[in-house]
Formats: C-alpha cells, sequence, structure tokens
C-alpha cells in the first residue's frame, strides 16, 4: 500500500515537473521570438512619436498613439470593472452566505460568461453602439472590455474570498460590526494580495484583447483627447503590421509586441511588490 502512495506521488510530482518546464519553455519561446524579430525594429522613435505619413509603408513615426490607447482603454475599463465587481465578490461571501443556491447560480452564470470569446462581446458592444447610434471610440471600447473582464476580476476574487476562515465572520460580528464593514474592513483587507492578483489578471485581459475593441473603439492615427474619440490600441496595431506585405512593417508589428509584453510584465512586477508590502498586515 505504501509503495503505491509512493509511485501515485513520483507520477504526480514527475507531471507536475513536466507541466512546469512547458510552461516555462513556451513563454520563453514566445520572448524568444518577439525579441529575436522586433528587438532592432525598436526605437525611442517608435515609442514617443505618433505614425506620420507612410508610416504603415516603413517610413518614418511611431505607434505612441497605440500605446496610450491601450493605457486609457486598460486603466478605464479596469476601474470600471472594479467599481462593479467588488462589491458583488464582497456579497457573495458575505451578505448572501445564507442563500447558497443564489451564490452558486451566480458563480455559474460567472463562469459562463468567462467562457464567451471576446469577440462576442465586441460584437454586443457593436449592437448597442448601433441602437444608441454612437461611433467607435474610447468610452464604447472602454465600456465593451469592461463588460468582458467584470466576470474574470470577480471570479477570480471570489476564490480568494472563500479561503478566508468562516471564524473571521463570525468574530466581526460578535464585535457589533454591520455587514458592510465586516465586508470591506475585514474580509476586503485579508483578501488584498489576492485583490491585486485579479485585479493584474483583468487588466492583462483588457490591454491585451483586439478582438473585443475590433468594432467598438475604432482606430487612429493621434492620441485621443476625449472619450468620444475613437482610440488605437497595441493588440490592433500589431494586427495591422503584420497584415502588411512591407518586412520593415512586420518587424515594427513584433517590436510592438515587445512593447506590449514589457508593458504587462513591468505591472505585474510592482504588483508582486505590492502583494509582498501587503502581506504583511494579514492576520
Amino acid at each position: 500500500m505504501k509503495n503505491k502512495k509512493k509511485l501515485e506521488e513520483q507520477i504526480f510530482l514527475w507531471l507536475m515537473r513536466i507541466v512546469t518546464f512547458s510552461i516555462i519553455l513556451v513563454f520563453a519561446l514566445i520572448l524568444m521570438v518577439i525579441v529575436q524579430k522586433g528587438w532592432y525594429a525598436l526605437s525611442w522613435e517608435m515609442i514617443s512619436q505618433e505614425p506620420q505619413g507612410g508610416f504603415y509603408f516603413g517610413k518614418g513615426g511611431g505607434i505612441l498613439n497605440a500605446i496610450i490607447g491601450s493605457l486609457y482603454l486598460a486603466f478605464g475599463a479596469t476601474s470600471l470593472a472594479v467599481l462593479i465587481g467588488l462589491p458583488i465578490a464582497l456579497g457573495m461571501n458575505v451578505h448572501w452566505m445564507r442563500n447558497k443556491r443564489r451564490v452558486n447560480m451566480l458563480r455559474f452564470l460567472l463562469d459562463a460568461l468567462w467562457g464567451v470569446p471576446s469577440i462576442v462581446f465586441g460584437a454586443f458592444g457593436f449592437a448597442l453602439m448601433t441602437y444608441f447610434q454612437l461611433r467607435a471610440s474610447l468610452l464604447a471600447g472602454i465600456i465593451t472590455v469592461t463588460l468582458f473582464i467584470v466576470p474574470i476580476f470577480i471570479r477570480a476574487f471570489d476564490e480568494v474570498l472563500r479561503t478566508i476562515p468562516q471564524g473571521l465572520l463570525e468574530a466581526s460580528y460578535s464585535l457589533g460590526a454591520s455587514r458592510t464593514r465586516t465586508a470591506f474592513g475585514v474580509f476586503f483587507r485579508q483578501a488584498l494580495p489576492g485583490f491585486i492578483t485579479a485585479l493584474l489578471l483583468a487588466f492583462g485581459r483588457g490591454i491585451g484583447d483586439a478582438a473585443s475593441v475590433l468594432f467598438t473603439a475604432g482606430y487612429t492615427d493621434h492620441i485621443p483627447q476625449t472619450l468620444q474619440d475613437p482610440t488605437a490600441t497595441l493588440p490592433l496595431a500589431i494586427f495591422f503590421q503584420l497584415s502588411s506585405s512591407i518586412p520593415e512593417v512586420k518587424e515594427r508589428a513584433y517590436a510592438a509586441a515587445l512593447i506590449l509584453t514589457g508593458i504587462i510584465l513591468a505591472i505585474s512586477i510592482v504588483s508582486r511588490l505590492a502583494i509582498k508590502k501587503f502581506k504583511k498586515n494579514i492576520i
């Protein structure tokens, strides 16, 4: 019996190692391809300037419009997702604890929405734009991406909240704290590192998705000045440049992918440092 258990442990240990190594290998290969094909096309001019005449034919200019547009879109959508999703996730684990059927149904619906392809959200956003006679804009893109990442944020944060011991809930109630005070003062504080992780996951999906903003955010060579202006994004810039038959433009597409990857990695590092700092305040 002991030999059988040891054999099972060794099998799953090696499976874990193989899967982990495979993930690291795939990530390393992606980075290697992006760096190899995009590093020589990357320049300060590309990062600091908007596209100029002939940029998409290999001439001067940069993708500053797409960088700023992606940041506007991702930060705006993530902020809205937090405003909508944070109360729902806390309510599922504090206010609605007694009605488990309702909570489980809500989790099932959120999981179903998480699995819906982003292009479907883009089509839905385009249908809303058509109904309300709106044009492609930064605001339409933010709303569409918000709908796309809200289920991701809620379920990611919900799974963290479910790990908090129920003894804290009972202790808070016994001290006379209200449900709202318990949700934001106890549960949210305990789950703060998990909140940052859920925030990062939602932000990464928001800034890296192209399908959901293809019909809603539009595209422009200029930095948007208002919410009603169309905006360029890095994923769409990569898509349009890779569609070109000009080698210089394709190299710029890989450079844009390198910039997008760098932004996400930088935010990931900052988030990990913040998690490490906030863990000191957790009971």
